[in-house]
């Protein structure tokens, strides 16, 4: 893969056989984000669980202390009172069957995280051709079907993200971006990992945690080492 000058630059910087502690993978991670937008800084968690047995499963969310850096558009799927609740706790998008022709037929996709009662996903199950393979399908384990949609609204607001594993047993989120101080990254990175060691499955057998990378957008990765993150 042929890589760009700036990231050729940039990738010579550290030494990329080299496992780094978090602050020392932060630092790198951020001197390194030299593109001339506020980069998002990423972790990828590679895992010894394998996703195809259920018991080995891993999807879930956390409240990162000082968000992702992004504003999130939430769409909740409500009637009455909690519609009207949404809308309080700052939705931005609130409605019920009249939105599923819009989504499906005019393929509106304005939003970034979808909320529903629970009364509501046999409305929201019509769309599951659309949403499920954009990852905005609700989920009771991520906490985005739901009764209490003020507090799944505030939370996603505050900067809750969800965390499961790709087809290849990989975990991509967001932790913040370039702008944040290095505490404030090293905050998030800490609460993901405390979260992702406490959803470790019981059924796994041997290396839970077999690499962790830290990335910036256009940036190189940089590994961490492992042994100090269990």
């Amino acid at each position: 893969m042929k890589r760009g000058k700036r990231y050729t630059e940039v990738a010579k910087n550290f030494d990329r056989t080299n496992l780094y502690d978090a602050a020392e993978a932060i630092s790198l991670v951020k001197k390194n984000a030299v593109a001339k937008f506020d980069e998002t800084i990423e972790a990828h968690i590679r895992t010894g669980c394998d996703g195809r047995h259920a018991d080995q499963q891993i999807r879930g969310a956390v409240v990162l202390p000082h968000g992702t850096g992004k504003t999130v558009r939430v769409l909740v799927f409500a009637k009455n009172a909690k519609a009207d609740e949404a809308l309080a706790a700052g939705a931005e998008f609130v409605g019920a069957e009249e939105l599923v022709p819009k989504i499906q037929n005019e393929g509106w996709l304005d939003f970034d995280v979808v909320v529903a009662t629970p009364d509501m996903m046999g409305v929201v199950g019509r769309l599951g051709r659309v949403l499920g393979p954009k990852g905005l399908m609700p989920n009771p384990k991520a906490g985005t079907v739901t009764m209490d949609v003020t507090k799944a609204v505030q939370d996603i607001k505050a900067g809750k993200i969800e965390y499961r594993l790709d087809k290849t047993n990989i975990i991509h989120v967001p932790l913040g971006k370039a702008s944040f101080t290095e505490e404030q990254l090293a905050d998030n990175f800490q609460t993901l990992i405390g979260a992702i060691n406490k959803a470790k499955p019981a059924a796994l057998k041997g290396q839970y945690l077999k690499s962790v990378t830290l990335t910036s957008t256009m940036g190189p990765g940089v590994k961490l080492n492992t042994a100090k993150l269990v």
